[in-house]
């Protein structure tokens, strides 16, 4: 990776270079192309597939200003994804592919082409800023007595961690308590709520859920769900559940059934290869069967239409759904139902509330495969963000990240992460990357503060990057005040309402003005992405839309000072979140802030 990026030729999915990102079916597509006069490219071809087969057309000047020429090209919109790529000019051997990762004088696979689709893009509304609730952990609004399965805890106990109490231990959050606490969640400028299960379930966490028809009584019930969707609703929030599609827990009412009753048709919704006693489960937990999505009766009941799961919440109040392990569901050995399944959820959520709706998925890693947007619409985006700004961020150890499996994370300088933000990204549609949830923690992981040390510069910068980046940004509740333990079920941590004492109100302002500062930005909730500098310990990017763009820079410490012309950013650059102004030097270059950890935001004028 080398600096001046400015210079080079761009293209990406926004609004500046695709004016219309879900065109008609057998219709056609503009697609533009910068070209800086710094750069050597002096013509432009489009390779498009059209019906598997790939032809060459060549770009024409669309326009021209001091700085930039703009080439466009029509593409046919031949098949409900239009794969394409520009073959460039220029560069040390005069033939250059410019794809989703970014340009090289060479050949390459079609994975990382540009992609366009037909399918209805989500809701405006879907890039605001989440807020994930762990129902249980979040805030209380009376205490009910313990279910048998639990062990009741204070709201001040540590949190167990390990061992077989974790999923019992049970401190009793509720739904009603969350809306209690819906100004603070206001402050944040929060746009969607996203709840972990609110299913019954004899666990904590609620992915192992005995039915699908009702809130969990301990949580409020559905009285207390309908309080809080209309609570929601009444500020412009909206709400996203969580749901189990891969597997339900052994209590749930359809594996009951089927462990009754070997002519059940419940039978058919599990694998079972010795019935009753031994079937396919999640991880090996016996309390969490896999779903046979080959059932018929299974999807009719699950996701499948109107009367399904899926739609009857869409109707009593949520707003999107998330997909827990979205990535296993519909897989079971030679068994491969997974598109089949999002592609019938997606059918069935427009069929409720038509492209109001919103559908998002887990996984962690490549996801670009479930991506094209007749099925999910966005990840939760642990592979093209979250770890690679881990990688990035975090100081030097042997094992910081166990939990997900890797012998250890290491610190990588700024090249070889933005090499894999841009290769991971880049195999995936515009629509796809823009409305990824980015997280730099969640329930399933370290928080943040500890995870970096508690070192307030890096998490600084977590933070910044999480408002700044392409992508819904997703704030796992409690990280805004700071709370701090490693290991993932550590992390699930009561919020202490009570103790204003624990807060980091430092952390919590600056939080607060930086997803200020993105809910007032069309180019950082949803403009293109255009790398400026990259080096060792500085990351330097524009987020362009039309009328607007922001310059965002990001140091992991002290670095050489990064220049750029005012020709790409302005003649002058106002401080956003805090952020003191720039102005531009008697060269007519702007020199950044050398120091660090430090991030910095300015809108370009």
């Amino acid at each position: 990776m080398t600096n001046a990026l400015w210079s080079l030729p761009h293209h990406d999915g926004s609004a500046s270079y695709v004016p219309e990102p879900t065109p008609e079916l057998g219709g056609s597509a503009t697609v533009l192309l910068r070209v800086p006069r710094a750069s050597d490219v002096t013509k432009a071809w489009v390779r498009v597939n059209m019906d598997g087969e790939p032809e060459l057309r060549e770009a024409v000047v669309d326009r021209q200003d001091e700085n930039d020429t703009w080439l466009r090209a029509e593409l046919p919109v031949v098949n409900p994804v239009v794969s394409y790529r520009f073959l460039l000019d220029g560069g040390p051997y005069g033939y250059q592919w410019l794809n989703g990762a970014g340009l090289h004088g060479r050949d390459v696979p079609d994975a990382a082409d540009f992609r366009l689709t037909t399918f209805d893009k989500p809701p405006a509304w879907a890039t605001g800023t989440m807020y994930q609730i762990f129902p249980d952990r979040f805030a209380k609004s009376v205490d009910r007595p313990a279910p048998a399965w639990a062990e009741p805890a204070a709201w001040d106990d540590p949190v167990v961690g390990e061992g077989p109490g974790t999923p019992r231990q049970w401190y009793g959050g509720d739904l009603d308590g969350i809306t209690a606490h819906l100004d603070h969640l206001e402050s944040l400028g929060v746009g969607t709520i996203y709840l972990t299960p609110f299913f019954p379930a004899e666990s904590n966490h609620r992915y192992n859920a005995s039915t699908f028809s009702r809130v969990d009584p301990l949580l409020g019930g559905d009285e207390a769900f309908a309080r809080l969707a209309d609570a929601a609703h009444a500020r412009g929030m909206r709400l996203m559940g969580d749901l189990t599609t891969n597997h339900c827990g052994d209590t749930h009412e359809w594996f009951q059934a089927a462990i009754a009753d070997p002519r059940a048709p419940e039978r058919e919704f599990f694998f079972f290869s010795d019935w009753p006693e031994t079937y396919a489960c999640w991880w090996g937990l016996r309390e969490m069967p896999i779903f046979d999505h080959r059932s018929m009766e299974l999807r009719r009941r699950f996701y499948d239409g109107p009367d399904s799961v899926v739609a009857s919440w869409l109707r009593r109040g949520l707003d999107a759904w998330r997909i827990d392990v979205a990535n296993m569901t519909g897989i079971h050995g030679e068994i491969n139902l997974s598109h089949e399944v999002a592609t019938t959820i997606r059918r069935t959520m427009a069929g409720v509330v038509g492209t109001d709706s919103f559908l998002q998925a887990e996984s962690n890693h490549d996801a670009s495969r479930d991506l094209l947007g007749d099925g999910y619409q966005g990840t939760m985006n642990y592979a093209a963000f979250t770890r690679p700004l881990w990688q990035w961020l975090l100081p030097p150890q042997p094992f910081p990240y166990a939990h997900a499996k890797y012998p250890a994370l290491p610190n990588l300088p700024g090249g070889p992460v933005v090499a894999a933000m841009q290769e991971l990204s880049g195999m995936t549609p515009w629509m796809g990357t823009v409305h990824a949830m980015n997280l730099i923690g969640s329930h399933d992981t370290h928080r943040i503060v500890s995870l970096l040390d508690r070192n307030a510069g890096l998490v600084d910068v977590a933070f910044g990057m999480l408002a700044a980046y392409p992508g819904v940004p997703m704030l796992y509740a409690g990280d805004e005040i700071g709370l701090d333990a490693m290991g993932p079920e550590y992390a699930r941590i009561p919020m202490p309402w009570a103790h204003p004492e624990r807060w980091d109100m430092r952390r919590l302002a600056h939080t607060r003005a930086l997803f200020g500062a993105r809910a007032d930005s069309e180019a950082l909730q949803r403009g293109g992405l255009r790398w400026v500098n990259v080096a060792d310990d500085a990351l330097t990017f524009l987020r362009e839309a039309p009328g607007e763009s922001v310059l965002v820079h990001a140091a992991r410490a002290p670095h050489a000072p990064v220049r750029v012309p005012a020709s790409v950013v302005g003649s002058s650059l106002t401080g956003l979140a805090g952020t003191p102004d720039l102005a531009v030097d008697a060269d007519g270059w702007v020199t950044l802030p050398a120091d660090g950890p430090a991030f910095g935001l300015w809108r370009c004028g």
